[in-house]
């Protein structure tokens, strides 16, 4: 199914692109603004990003897939990000990615079937004096266990 950006989006892009003084420059900024509107970006919008652009495809996806704040999938409603950086890991990150990927029945970079949760194992969160820690979309819970990572995650609506 391919997906048109809004006319909103598309002048939105062009007054951005207008403040480089070459349009591929706004990459970046116009990849999250698809994103911020789109929820993910698809192939279909690597294409229309790179024609706004006038760039090739592949420089697009090239970005696309280097840099992971990008979402090439739409999100569960519980974005879960573990910091798998290596204070966190010395803390037990690790045991506690195996135990999410159990309980949830998914592994890292999935979402469950319900669509209820993504997992994602992240570089840091800038938190190492609480690992391990993790973020529930944008906010951090540390000093995890299974105990306190059960009763959170089970506790959401």
């Amino acid at each position: 199914m391919s997906r048109e950006f809004s006319a909103a989006l598309t002048d939105r892009i062009a007054a951005l692109a207008g403040r480089y003084p070459m349009k591929q420059a706004a990459l970046l900024p116009v990849l999250r603004l698809v994103q911020d509107e789109m929820g993910h970006i698809t192939p279909g919008d690597e294409r229309l990003v790179a024609a706004l652009l006038e760039i090739p495809v592949m420089k697009v996806h090239e970005a696309l897939t280097f840099y992971t704040m990008f979402r090439r999938a739409p999100l569960g409603r519980y974005h879960l990000q573990v910091c798998t950086n290596v204070s966190c890991s010395l803390a037990g990150a690790d045991k506690l990615v195996d135990h999410l990927q159990a309980r949830l029945g998914i592994k890292l970079g999935e979402t469950t079937h319900d669509g209820k949760y993504t997992l994602t194992g992240v570089e840091c969160l800038g938190a190492c004096e609480q690992g391990p820690c993790m973020m529930v979309n944008f906010e951090y819970h540390g000093n995890l266990d299974f105990a306190k990572l059960d009763d959170l995650i089970w506790g959401l609506p």
